[in-house]
């Protein structure tokens, strides 16, 4: 039986893209996967990752050198396009769609009539609406589900990813997948193309309604951290334990309380939200609240710090150790991770900073100027620790010794 789609395209080859390409490919699907950066496409063609996921590397290895996955920076023709590429806000929390327009106007010139478009990125509502709309204006010579439905010679939906980092390649085949097309025949083809791979359910709906379940999720997840968060703060003030407090409330057998933490990262959780806020500032009160508990958890963190630095009563400036500035446990993902913003904070305050994670080679840019260590170096020479990121090999280890501020509950005696 002929195959309906022969060659895919993916443009964005990040944390959700490559993945994503890697796994097609892995179903002896010819994957063309497009960037921007000239570096990543090189480094994928040579069969090589630059991004930390389990599994991904032996993945597109594999892909590479079988001929079903190759990377080039200009888009070429192909059956099916999924469009991963980011959506930050600007200033304000301003959903920022500038990817989304750039790779909607690279595509345009090489569609062709009965090809699918899927947005994947996380997306405010009415952005794959917006995305059909620069298509069809790039593309006058052919129709669109917005004006010709059913018989459009495009077909367009949106189907955003819900995995976890770390899990990717697993969560990719058995998770259920939301797909909204901007027609039913549009979600019937985009159903049958994540089929290829897909063992989970893909249940269908409209594009809106998709694009708003995603952020529905995040913004779940974040109002649950949120109260977590604020119970830490009412705690420190009670001087009760959050960690016991929140163990003996979990025992009722309808409580589920998180951990709280130095904040909240990553891409999802601590943008989607925004999405939600900036379509009805009135109406999403609860969300808006979590959002601003969350985004101020960090500068309570370094509240903490700066408390511990005034009371150190040693002959020389203190010095600080950091433990994790990762978004979230065991990866190496330092997007919007309120720990890189706690250490920048720090060290422009002066503060004498370390740094353990060991999850990257390299500290960014924007933390130079603090020293890199192993946990061991750490214990020997700091004297005030910040555990930020509980890593699975932070939990595994003993406590230091000296001044500890414990945002995620690791060393508790």
């Amino acid at each position: 039986m002929k195959r309906i789609f022969e060659t895919i395209s993916v443009v964005g080859l990040g944390y959700i893209g490559l993945p994503t390409a890697a796994m097609f490919a892995s179903r002896k699907v010819r994957v063309i996967g497009v960037d921007v950066n000239e570096n990543t496409v090189a480094t994928i063609n040579s069969g090589g990752v630059h991004i930390v996921e389990p599994d991904l590397d032996i993945a597109v290895h594999s892909a590479v050198e079988q001929g079903y996955l190759r990377a080039t920076t200009k888009p070429e023709p192909a059956q099916a396009f999924l469009i991963a590429v980011p959506t930050p806000f600007l200033e304000g929390h301003v959903p920022d769609l500038s990817y989304i327009e750039s790779a909607a106007r690279a595509i345009a010139p090489v569609l062709a009539r009965g090809n699918i478009v899927v947005l994947e990125s996380t997306s405010p509502v009415g952005a794959t609406e917006q995305l059909a709309a620069w298509l069809a204006e790039e593309r006058p010579d052919l129709t669109f589900p917005q004006t010709h439905g059913e018989d459009s010679d495009i077909r367009i939906a949106h189907c955003p990813e819900r995995v976890l980092p770390g899990k990717v390649m697993q969560e990719l085949i058995h998770n259920d997948r939301v797909i909204g097309g901007l027609s039913p025949r549009c979600s019937e083809v985009a159903t049958s193309l994540y089929r290829t791979f897909v063992d989970g359910k893909c249940v269908t709906t409209d594009a809106r309604t998709a694009e708003m379940a995603k952020l529905t999720e995040n913004s779940f997840r974040d109002v649950n951290i949120a109260f977590a968060n604020e119970l830490s703060l009412i705690c420190e003030d009670l001087d009760i334990s959050v960690w016991e407090l929140i163990e003996l409330s979990n025992l009722h057998p309808r409580v589920n309380i998180l951990q709280p933490g130095p904040g909240v990262g990553g891409h999802c959780i601590a943008v989607d939200p925004w999405f939600i806020i900036h379509r009805n500032r009135e109406k999403a009160k609860i969300i808006r609240a979590a959002r601003e508990v969350n985004d101020s958890k960090p500068k309570w963190v370094i509240e903490q710090v700066k408390d511990a630095v005034a009371a150190h009563d040693g002959p020389e400036e203190p010095v600080l150790a950091l433990y994790g500035i990762a978004f979230k446990p065991d990866i190496d993902d330092l997007r919007e991770s309120p720990a890189v913003h706690i250490a920048r904070e720090l060290l422009d305050l002066g503060f004498k900073t370390l740094i353990v994670e060991p999850h990257i080679e390299a500290l960014p840019a924007s933390l130079s100027s603090a020293r890199m260590v192993e946990e061991a170096k750490a214990f020997e020479i700091a004297d005030i620790h910040v555990m930020l990121v509980d890593h699975t090999r932070f939990r595994n280890s003993p406590s230091p010794t000296g001044c500890l501020i414990d945002c995620r509950g690791v060393w508790r005696t």
